[in-house]
C-alpha cells in the first residue's frame, strides 16, 4: 500500500489516505470484497446499495454487455444488476468488522428506501449504529428501481430529494452524501435540492441510461435475458466527459464537496476529476475490469503528477480548472491555432487529415511526397486533422 503522505486528501471532515474510493456497486457487494480492497491501498469503499428486506431483489443473467475497441479496451460498458441481495442484518454485522480491522478506512454506507422517509430513516440509523462512517443516499439508480418508483425516480424530483435528504439528516448525526442521477435535463436544481435537504457532500454522476447494442443477426437488444432487454445504466471511459461536465456545474455553483464518478480508469481521469472541482472519486468499471489492484498505478501515478506540479496534496488543485470554463459568447474570437507536423519521420502518410479536412473541414491539407502540407488561407484552425491523426504527429499552435 502507498503511504505517500502526499496523498493526504480532505473530503469534508474526514482525512482520506488518498482520493480513490470504490464506488457502491459488484466491488463493494460483501465483506470479503471491501476487505481485500482495503489491504491492497483504496482509502474508503461505498457499500453496495443497502434496501429495506421487504424490497425484493432479483438479478436477471446475463446483465452486463460491454463495448470494446478492437484492441479489446473497453469504452463503454451496461449493466441492469440491482442493488445488495444482502439483507440489513448481514450488513450491520460486516460494518462493525471491517472497521475494526481498518479503522483508518472510510466506510460509507450506501441506502435506498421507497418515497416513505421512515424507509430511510430506519436504514440510516441501522447502518449508524453499525458504525457507518457516512450514509449514501441513492437516488440514482437508472435502472429497474424507477420501475418501482425508486432510484431515479427520486433523484429526478428535486421536491423529493429534498425531503428525503432531510428526513435522513434528521436520522442521522453522521454524515449524508447524496448521489445524483444525470439523467435529468439539469443536474443543478437536483443537487440544490439536496443541500436545501442538508446534505453534507454530493456524488456525482451514477450510470447514465443507456442502451448499449442490438444484436445483428438476431434483432436482441444487449444485454440479451431470454431474447428480451431493458435500457441500463452505461459506465466506463466513455461517459466521462459527462461526469466532468456535471461535476464542475456542481462545484461551481453548490457549497458543498463533491464526490467524483464516472469513466475513472487511471490517475489522469482522477486528476482531471480534481481539477473540475472533486475532493475525491469513486471508480466502479475499471476496477470490474481489472482488479482492486489498479488502485497502487493510480496512487503512484497521481503522487507524480502533484510533484510534478509543485503541490504536495491533491487538495492543492481541486477546482483549479473551474475559473476556465465560460460561456461560448464569452470565448475569445480572435484565437486562432494552426496546425504543424512535430516530426515528418513519424508521419505514416495515411492521409486521414486530408480526408478529414476535405470532407469535414476546409480543404486545407493535401499530400506532397507522402506528407500533409497545409495551405493556412484556407485553414480554420478548427483542430480537426490533429484530433484524427492516429500517431499523434500534428501538433497546434497559437497564431502570432
Amino acid at each position: 500500500m502507498n503511504n505517500d503522505q502526499s496523498l493526504t486528501t480532505t473530503l469534508g471532515q474526514f482525512h482520506l489516505q488518498n482520493p480513490f474510493l470504490l464506488a457502491s456497486a459488484p466491488p463493494t457487494a460483501s465483506y470479503e470484497q471491501i476487505r481485500r480492497a482495503f489491504s491492497v491501498g483504496w482509502a474508503g469503499a461505498v457499500i453496495k446499495t443497502i434496501r429495506p428486506d421487504g424490497m425484493v431483489i432479483e438479478d436477471v443473467s446475463p446483465r452486463f454487455h460491454a463495448i470494446k475497441e478492437s484492441s479489446g479496451e473497453i469504452l463503454g460498458f451496461e449493466n441492469i444488476e440491482l442493488l445488495s441481495k444482502k439483507t440489513v442484518s448481514y450488513w450491520t454485522s460486516q460494518i462493525p468488522r471491517l472497521k475494526q480491522e481498518f479503522p483508518n478506512r472510510l466506510l460509507v454506507a450506501s441506502i435506498m428506501g421507497t418515497p416513505d422517509p421512515a424507509d430511510w430513516k430506519s436504514l440510516a440509523s441501522q447502518v449508524e449504529e453499525a458504525g457507518a462512517d457516512a450514509i449514501e443516499m441513492n437516488v440514482s439508480c437508472p435502472h429497474g428501481m424507477p420501475e418501482q418508483g425508486v432510484g431515479a425516480a427520486i433523484g429526478q424530483d428535486p421536491a423529493m430529494v429534498r425531503d428525503l435528504t432531510r428526513a435522513v439528516k434528521d436520522a442521522t448525526e453522521i454524515p449524508v452524501i447524496v448521489k445524483l442521477t444525470p439523467n435529468v435535463t439539469d443536474i443543478l436544481p437536483i443537487a440544490r435540492a439536496a443541500a436545501a435537504g442538508g446534505a453534507d457532500m454530493i456524488s456525482a454522476i451514477n450510470t447514465v441510461q443507456c442502451l448499449s447494442g442490438i444484436d445483428l443477426d438476431t434483432f436482441e437488444p444487449l444485454p440479451s435475458v431470454a431474447g428480451y432487454s431493458t435500457y441500463g445504466g452505461y459506465s466506463g471511459p466513455a461517459v466521462k466527459p459527462i461526469g466532468l461536465r456535471m461535476v464542475s456545474q456542481i462545484a461551481s455553483s453548490i457549497d458543498l464537496p463533491v464526490i467524483g464518478i464516472g469513466g475513472i480508469s487511471g490517475w489522469r481521469d482522477a486528476a482531471e476529476y480534481l481539477l473540475a472541482g472533486a475532493s475525491a472519486v469513486q471508480v466502479c468499471t475499471a476496477v470490474m475490469w481489472h482488479g482492486f489492484g489498479i488502485v497502487r498505478e493510480m496512487q503512484s501515478g497521481l503522487s507524480s503528477y502533484l510533484a510534478g506540479k509543485g503541490v504536495s496534496t491533491p487538495d492543492q488543485i481541486r477546482g483549479l480548472a473551474l475559473g476556465r470554463l465560460r460561456s461560448h459568447q464569452s470565448l475569445d474570437r480572435a484565437a486562432r491555432i494552426r496546425p504543424s507536423l512535430s516530426a515528418r519521420t513519424r508521419c505514416t502518410s495515411c492521409g486521414r487529415c486530408v480526408i478529414a479536412c476535405r470532407d469535414g473541414g476546409y480543404h486545407a491539407i493535401a499530400l506532397h511526397d507522402g506528407n500533409p502540407e497545409f495551405d493556412y488561407s484556407l485553414c480554420d484552425g478548427c483542430s480537426l486533422c490533429s484530433q484524427v491523426c492516429p500517431e499523434s504527429t500534428i501538433i497546434l499552435s497559437r497564431e502570432g
